[in-house]
């Protein structure tokens, strides 16, 4: 039975802030207590994991978190346009932060953002703009968070990385959380010009602990403590699954049984499909093992899919890496995903 909530608390939308929410505060404080040390000695982190683990949500807890106290500027940014120009532009629309730069007769009317200075020449270089900006900003004790959600390789973030990387070895205060895929910030932490990057600390979103979701599914629908638990355990600890899960059982008014249906449909139209696509067919071939695998053992994948040892490994390894399956320990390995098992069998039979 449902509490006495009259709108749903759960969501269905990635990356928006649910009413229902299950905080990394380990992960999280960890970050904020960096940034906010007087010579802060990372000031980048890099948030990656699965579509649908927390990241943005992640990204957005600490950003607010920081946001509150008066010394930060939170600005986000979107890795498919100019980064450098957007930093500028957007530090400079703020009516506080313009009366600075003015003072500092910083003049940006050459790039159009309406900055201009009298007396002062316009400033034509978009780095040098962005270190006087930011020089002003530490007389003042100011700290700018920037925040890119879902990187990728490109040539912007590639040009946005490399300056980045000056602006720190000048101490300048600017600090840089970024979420991504495994493979796309891995891409860029390759990058040979972008070694402050390989240096910099990864927070990789694990499954959320499943008794804190049956606490939470408890609270919300009134459960007993098993039917919270059965429930909790169905979601794999998935960040997104514990959304949907509590977002059908809601409609299903407090019957998480009957919202199993509605779940795996909802997690393989915005998921999985997605997921399935970017794997290789050697990829799908070691998932498939995996989910008819009675066991999760090593040897009895190889012999389900007829791989040999060396050529499992790779395949496993890379597997591990982008989030889809865990390591269990002695050989034995399982998929991180609810119900995706299923998915993947239906999907390689069928093709």
């Amino acid at each position: 039975m449902k509490n006495k909530m009259s709108q749903n608390p759960y969501m269905l939308i990635f990356g928006k802030e649910p009413d229902q929410l299950i905080s990394r505060s380990a992960q999280s404080s960890e970050v904020i207590e960096n940034f906010n040390a007087e010579k802060s000695g990372q000031p980048v982190y890099m948030i990656t994991g699965l579509r649908g683990c927390g990241k943005t949500v992640f990204m957005t807890e600490v950003a607010s978190a920081l946001g509150k106290d008066d010394k930060w500027i939170v600005i986000e940014l979107s890795s498919a346009t100019d980064l450098l120009r957007d930093l500028a532009e957007q530090l400079a629309s703020e009516n506080k932060l313009a009366l600075m730069f003015q003072k500092a007769s910083i003049n940006l009317s050459f790039w159009g953002i309406g900055l201009e200075v009298s007396g002062s020449v316009p400033i034509t270089n978009i780095q040098v703009a962005l270190t006087k900006m930011l020089e002003s900003l530490k007389k003042h004790k100011k700290r700018v968070l920037i925040c890119i959600d879902e990187v990728v390789n490109n040539v912007h973030m590639r040009e946005f990385s490399s300056v980045f990387q000056i602006l720190l070895r000048k101490d300048l205060p600017v600090f840089l959380l970024m979420t991504g895929l495994y493979e796309n910030i891995n891409s860029l932490r390759n990058e040979k010009n972008l070694t402050f990057l390989y240096r910099a600390p990864r927070i990789e979103l694990k499954p959320l602990n499943l008794g804190t979701i049956s606490e939470n599914y408890r609270s919300v629908f009134g459960l007993d403590v098993n039917d919270a638990l059965q429930m909790a355990k169905l979601t794999l600890g998935y960040s997104f699954a514990f959304q949907v899960m509590g977002y059908y059982t809601w409609v299903e008014n407090g019957d998480y049984k009957k919202a199993i249906p509605d779940v795996k449909r909802h997690l393989e139209d915005y998921v999985y499909e997605k997921v399935w696509s970017e794997l290789s067919q050697r990829d799908r071939l070691i998932v498939y093992g995996i989910a008819k695998s009675e066991t999760g053992k090593a040897e009895e994948i190889k012999m389900i899919t007829g791989i040999k040892h060396n050529e499992y490994s790779p395949y496993r390894d890379r597997l591990l890496k982008r989030g889809i399956i865990r390591d269990e320990g002695y050989g034995y390995i399982s998929l991180v995903l609810p119900f995706f098992g299923e998915y993947a069998v239906r999907m390689y039979e069928y093709l």
